[in-house]
């Protein structure tokens, strides 16, 4: 008896998985979260066929961050609806500074006009997220669900060819 071949149904994830990398690199450009492009870079989605050939596993994958500028982080005086907040651990200095560089602050200036060292505007920023989280951008979540949106009319027009051609296959080799 031949084994089903989903391969329909593998085409139809690939689009969804192609779709949903591409709107979420549009909204994190949009939204001015592409600053090293590491993020960006990093979003993709794999799909692998079981042992048995008969089905297969479909995953989105990221740098970890990435989930923290999709769903946000709630400060310690502002609030929003996220899994995430800070209570007493700040975020990591390094990877601000490294921010601090690629954005090209050069020259910031206090209140009284002297330049503002980098270190200690890293610092300034580090204490801004804390007291006020990073507000949710939905870079990835909304991409998927405008993707997610239009797929069961196309997983079942998919599933409806793999079973056609299953049907044909073992018909041909029962009738012949």
């Amino acid at each position: 008896m031949p084994a089903f071949d989903p391969k329909h149904l593998e085409e139809t994830f690939d689009k969804f998985g192609k779709y949903v990398v591409q709107q979420a690199r549009t909204n994190l450009t949009k939204k001015k979260k592409n600053v090293s492009k590491k993020l960006y870079d990093s979003i993709g989605y794999a799909s692998k066929p079981s042992k048995s050939g008969m089905s297969f596993s479909f995953e989105f994958f990221m740098e970890d961050y990435g989930d923290f500028q999709d769903k946000g982080v709630s400060g310690i005086k502002k609030k929003y609806n996220t899994p995430y907040s800070y209570k007493n651990k700040k975020p990591p200095i390094g990877p601000l500074d490294k921010w601090i560089v690629k954005k090209g602050f050069k020259s910031i200036r206090d209140e009284q006009g002297r330049f503002i060292k980098r270190r200690s505007l890293a610092f300034a920023i580090q204490n801004k997220i804390y007291r006020d989280g990073i507000k949710p951008s939905h870079f990835f979540s909304r991409a998927f669900a405008l993707g997610y949106k239009r797929m069961p009319q196309e997983i079942r027009r998919a599933f409806k060819l793999d079973v056609e051609e299953f049907m044909k296959f073992t018909l041909k080799d029962i009738f012949n």
